[in-house]
This record gives structure tokens, C-alpha cells and sequence, in this order.
């Protein structure tokens, strides 16, 4: 049986069957990061609730070197349902497309091109979606203690996942924690979507840096867009 949602009767988002089993959760696979003997004074938040990890030709589009903003936006996605326990399909990559040119963002040749999404775009088909707000944040640096605190809040109160993009780091990528420790400093759980191929364990997306703690002082320096999605 298949279903669909449909968007002022133009975009459906159909039922997906994919060749292989997604994972799912694949941050809580990952502790904290180490920190230096008797520092007992860490802090980890992590992303509450469950998740899939998209990843370059997960669902068999080829999207290697352009795909990665879709990807980050499908995991964001499936996050949502969960955390409703909703029965919504994740949009593929063409469906994301169409939504984009169905409330005119895109032209209608952005269908089945390989242009790539950014932050903006990931909150625009979430705001159509479900009608959540986001807080976009555009940040000039990201290790700046206002940053680090609006970032950790944020997981306070919402626990959720944060899409990001960055001027010059032009890799799209999700934030599914953070840990901070007098000592050790602050780093951000990344849920990385370059991956190609087919994963064989969580453990070997965690070994090869896909799922990473990252420390604040290891990020590009860019301009950054954080999409806050606001789901309790």
C-alpha cells in the first residue's frame, strides 16, 4: 500500500522503499569525547529522540559532490517524524526540488538538476512540511562564547538537530550534541552525510569521521548558517 502527503495538490511525497536498511541513531553510538583525568565537571547533550542517516546514494540518486544539503535535510526530516510519531515518508531529493519550485524559490529547471540546497533552502521545505518554525542563525564565528551558549540552550530546551552550512565550508552537515568541559573545552556531535557506498556497521561511519565529535577550534574558518529547528 502506498501513501502519500500532498502539498497544494501539486507535490507528493510518495512511500519509499530503499535497498538496504537505513541506520538510525547512529550519534548515540558515539561517547563523549575523552577529557583529561579528574575533569568530572563535563557536560554532554545530545539529540533526543530518534533519527535515519542519510548519506550520498542512500536511496540510489547519485548525488556524490552536490547532494550532501539534501541529505542533512532528510535526516532533519525523519527527526521530525519521529519526534511526532508521524507516518510520513522522507522526501527524495527530486520531491525536495519540487516543493522548492512549488513556492517559488526555484525555477522550474532546478527539477532533476544537480543545483545544491544551502540552509535557507532546508528550512523552507521544513516550514512547508510541517509548519515548524526554524531560527536561522548566521554566525561569523562559530567559536564565539555567544554561539557556544545559544547552541548549548538550544539542546537544553529543545534536545533537537541542527542543520549547518557554512560560507566558505561549503560541506553540509547536522549537529546531533555537544560536550563541554572546563578542561577540554567545547566540541559538536557531527552527523556528517558524505558518505558513499554502503555503510557496514555504525562503528565504520563513526571510524571513517562521518560521526564525529568535532572541537569548536577544528571548524573552517567561516561564516556559518545554523537552522535551529524548533520541535519540542
Amino acid at each position: 500500500m502506498t501513501t502519500t502527503c500532498e502539498f497544494q495538490n501539486k507535490v507528493e511525497i510518495s512511500a519509499k522503499t530503499y535497498n538496504y536498511a537505513l541506520f538510525e541513531d547512529v550519534h548515540l553510538a558515539l561517547p563523549p569525547p575523552t577529557t583529561p583525568p579528574g575533569d568530572n565537571q563535563g557536560e554532554t547533550l545530545y539529540t533526543r529522540g530518534h533519527f535515519t542517516y542519510f548519506h550520498y546514494g542512500c536511496d540510489g540518486t547519485l548525488d556524490t559532490g552536490w547532494g550532501c544539503g539534501y541529505r542533512t535535510l532528510q535526516t532533519a526530516v525523519s527527526w521530525i517524524i519521529n519526534r511526532r510519531s508521524g507516518n510520513q515518508a522522507v522526501p527524495s531529493i527530486r520531491e525536495i526540488q519540487r516543493m522548492l519550485v512549488t513556492i517559488g524559490d526555484k525555477l522550474p529547471q532546478f527539477v532533476d538538476s544537480r543545483d545544491w540546497i544551502g540552509t535557507l533552502e532546508e528550512f523552507y521545505v521544513i516550514d512547508l512540511m510541517f509548519e515548524l518554525p526554524c531560527k536561522i542563525v548566521h554566525v561569523q564565528q562559530l567559536n564565539s562564547e555567544q554561539v557556544i551558549d545559544q547552541i548549548r540552550r538550544y539542546f537544553v530546551e529543545y534536545a533537537g538537530f541542527i542543520a549547518m552550512g557554512g560560507m566558505s565550508d561549503l560541506a553540509s552537515k547536522g549537529i546531533a550534541g555537544i560536550h563541554q568541559s572546563p578542561t577540554a573545552g567545547v566540541s559538536l556531535l557531527i552527523v556528517d552525510p558524505h558518505f558513499s557506498g554502503v555503510p557496514s556497521s555504525k562503528q565504520q561511519l563513526i571510524q571513517k569521521g562521518y560521526v564525529r565529535w568535532m572541537h569548536i577550534n577544528e571548524f573552517q574558518e567561516s561564516a556559518y548558517n545554523l537552522c535551529f529547528i524548533l520541535q519540542q
